[in-house]
């Protein structure tokens, strides 16, 4: 990964985001996660604020698999769904790609049942991201 932040799993490249999505999202099919909401930023804040801004998708993913059993261990777990996967413009060219550090966000929840489920989401992510990097 390109730099550390506590709460994601950041990768940057020099690849445009029109390039990268089609490419995150087959990636994503085959870690078994599927897009389940999307927001163009950069579209909603130009309509709403009026302000111009770098383009940015934020992609609501999910595993329903993974998504089930972590619902079994922790029903009100749907507050943390989906995972985010952020593709943003950077200045200067390229797009930073930026995942949910799932592990990180579940260490906030007392249930050693979500455990074993965070690993494997955090895991899948990161092949999705090491994917990318190609």
């Amino acid at each position: 990964m390109s730099e550390k932040i506590d709460y994601g799993l950041i990768l940057d490249l020099d690849d445009s985001i029109a390039d990268l999505r089609p490419r995150a999202e087959a990636a994503l099919k085959e870690e078994g996660f599927g897009v389940l909401t999307e927001i163009d930023v950069q579209a909603t804040i130009k309509e709403r604020l009026g302000e111009d801004v770098p383009a940015q998708w934020i992609l609501g993913t999910c595993n329903p698999p993974l998504a089930h059993r972590a619902m079994g261990e922790e029903p009100d777990i749907g507050l943390l769904l989906p995972c985010n996967i952020v593709l943003r413009e950077r200045e200067g060219g390229g797009t930073r790609v930026a995942a949910i550090n799932v592990r990180g966000m579940m260490a906030a929840i007392d249930n050693p049942g979500l455990e074993e489920i965070a690993d494997e989401v955090d895991a899948r992510l990161r092949r999705v991201l090491e994917k990318l990097r190609g």
